[in-house]
């Protein structure tokens, strides 16, 4: 596109520096034409793009009455099924844990164990090197 501007500008005669007008066309032709190969290419992209677009125009836009008695029948029921998967994960998880005879007191005591084992191990490793330096001393 531009080469073609170009050589129509010097056969006009006219000067050959394009104008910004010119420029803008082109900028706005050449951005046209990779949008249009990008969505060629990636249409499932540019859906997703224009549903994220919408969404957002949606968020910002305000609620209206007929929106709020349409969709709170619909919220209402879908809180209170996401509720009752928590509830019944949690309730599986807390029984498989304690058939495999964990519990949280267990977890504590582990955890405390451990702990007192890495100072015991930090402690001789620090005694271990003091000694080392003070026999090379």
């Amino acid at each position: 596109m531009i080469d073609q501007d170009n050589s129509r500008t010097a056969e006009d005669g006219a000067s050959s520096a394009i104008s910004p007008r010119q420029r803008a066309i082109e900028a706005y032709e050449g951005a046209r034409d990779r949008a249009a190969d990008t969505l060629g290419q990636a249409p499932l992209l540019a859906l997703a793009g224009g549903i994220a677009a919408g969404a957002l125009v949606a968020a910002l836009l305000p609620r209206t009455d007929a929106e709020t008695r349409l969709v709170r029948p619909t919220a209402r029921r879908v809180k209170k099924t996401a509720r009752a998967a928590i509830e019944a994960a949690r309730d599986t998880g807390t029984q498989r844990l304690d058939e495999l005879g964990i519990s949280r007191k267990k977890g504590e005591e582990t955890i405390r164990t451990l702990l007192d084992g890495l100072t015991d191990a930090a402690k001789a490793s620090a005694s271990a090197a003091a000694d080392a330096v003070r026999n090379k001393g």
